[in-house]
């Protein structure tokens, strides 16, 4: 009978490659604790309505959704924000505001699997609630730099591209495009740099061929990549609401550089972002080679906490999934190589100095070393092969002579240097070799 195989884009993870992981998820959390972020999680499976009142019914194509035996349908969360906008929406009026909130967990989508995406991933998502201002937004996408940045990657190896939807819906609507149209644009827009000329036609479906003149000012817009070419722009148009929100812009682009990320952001009004809920700043981190798809994206989504059926809260966050972030790490060569090292192996002789190496053993485990030993009978000499091969760092030689003696046999396996402690220092020995002491 043939091995049963795992489900297309689903992932397996051997043991170096979970280590690797640890590690991506190791360095998020730090980074959002340093920024003042507290950890969540939340159930995997969701009712199916959830999805449906953010996105439509047209979700359920990319869930993997099912009824349950008490006739329920439900479905495997494809993405956080829902599931965050609801607890939160839950206790909103008994948390401390600004609400800064993370997690990293799996999410499922049924899409085609292919480089940088798979049907199985994790996200780390990061969210701010209850700040209307740029503050939140500086926040984040300081987060999203810091959270790259911590691995080694630098401006020369991604960048932030940020743009403003609500920015295009005031220069949309003072060019006298409706609500419905403006929608239909952003949606051309979003898919613009994919499809060409050929996004506009999701808009001509439904409203009819863009007026030339008009598609014109949309391209130049949509060709925007620096805060005096908005400004150069939008006097021409005499639109209050357009005043207020460069002002905005100006608060946070200087944020970023007082904080000396400049270098890492990119106006890019091409960005925004093909969910309808954002309602303001979004950004998307990219690689600067253009190897990979985005490795991050959020943005501000003010109404989707109400429109979920919480009190009426201002949002904003991003997610950066491990898959794209695992490979760009491998391509800059900064993913470590991983091995299950053991900080002590116990080389012991024959049952008699085995029972009596037990109690070293257990207790040094107890203090937090990582302690291998073999665990049937074998020769010495196989025996410091495998303290070799176990990555170990101190060898603790439990031989006939030395049991009769009252003592244990220290070796630095690097240095290739021996000594002798009292059976009842071995703790303190240790505990020595691996501070320096």
């Amino acid at each position: 009978m043939p091995l049963f195989q795992s489900l297309p884009g689903f992932r397996e993870f051997y043991p170096e490659a979970l280590a690797r992981r640890n590690h991506i998820f190791r360095l998020w959390r730090q980074t959002a604790l340093a920024f003042g972020f507290v950890e969540y999680d939340a159930p995997v499976l969701e009712p199916l309505e959830l999805y449906k009142a953010k996105s439509g019914d047209e979700i359920e194509q990319q869930l993997f959704s099912f009824t349950d035996k008490g006739g329920r349908e439900v479905a495997l969360r494809p993405e956080m924000t829902p599931t965050v906008c609801r607890m939160v929406g839950a206790r909103a009026g008994s948390l401390k505001r600004p609400i800064k909130w993370f997690s990293v967990a799996e999410f499922y989508r049924y899409e085609r699997a292919q480089k940088g995406r798979e049907r199985a991933f994790f996200q780390f998502n990061a969210d701010i609630f209850g700040e209307p201002g740029v503050e939140a937004d500086l926040e984040l996408i300081a987060l999203l730099i810091q959270c790259l940045a911590a691995f080694g990657l630098t401006a020369r190896d991604f960048c932030v591209r940020l743009s403003d939807r609500d920015l295009w819906f005031y220069y949309l609507e003072a060019l006298g495009f409706d609500e419905a149209r403006v929608r239909a644009l952003l949606v051309a827009i979003d898919k613009y740099e994919r499809l060409g000329d050929g996004a506009f036609k999701i808009y001509s479906d439904q409203f009819g061929p863009l007026d030339a003149g008009l598609k014109g000012k949309v391209l130049a817009f949509l060709q925007v990549k620096s805060l005096e070419q908005i400004e150069a722009l939008l006097p021409s148009l005499g639109d209050g609401k357009l005043g207020a929100r460069l002002a905005d812009w100006r608060k946070l682009l200087a944020g970023l550089a007082a904080m000396n990320l400049a270098p890492f952001v990119e106006v890019d009004l091409g960005v925004v972002r093909g969910l309808a809920y954002y309602t303001g700043f979004v950004f998307e981190a990219f690689d600067r080679k253009g190897e990979l798809r985005a490795i991050a994206g959020g943005g501000r989504y003010n109404d989707l906490v109400k429109k979920l059926g919480g009190p009426d809260l201002p949002a904003a966050g991003f997610a950066i999934g491990d898959v794209t972030m695992g490979l760009l790490l491998e391509a800059r060569g900064l993913m470590p190589a991983y091995v299950q090292a053991a900080d002590v192996y116990a080389v012991l002789g024959g049952e008699a100095e085995r029972q009596v190496a037990f109690g070293d053993i257990q207790a040094l485990r107890a203090a937090g070393y990582r302690v291998d030993y073999p665990l049937k009978p074998l020769a010495f000499g196989k025996q410091f092969n495998a303290a070799v091969e176990s990555g170990a760092k101190l060898a603790l030689i439990y031989g006939g002579d030395e049991l009769a003696r009252g003592v244990v046999k220290l070796r630095d396996l690097a240095a290739r240097t021996e000594r002798e402690v009292p059976r009842a220092e071995v703790a303190a020995a240790v505990r020595d070799f691996f501070t320096g002491a």
